[in-house]
């Protein structure tokens, strides 16, 4: 096993970064979908959805 893990210290590292990362950004997706934050600009006009996410105004 030791000997597996230091063949492959730069693979491991790498994917334990990687994994990091992505727990750290749903983390801050979760926390503004609670505080109400979006990444929407609400400029429907240049949006594919156009109009189809937002209520009527």
């Amino acid at each position: 096993m030791l000997s597996w893990l230091t063949a492959n210290v730069g693979t491991v590292i790498i994917t334990l970064v990687l994994i990091v990362a992505v727990v750290l950004i749903v983390v801050v997706l979760r926390r503004d979908k609670k505080q109400g934050k979006s990444s929407c600009g609400g400029n429907c006009g240049h949006c594919p959805m156009g109009g189809q996410c937002h209520g009527q105004r």
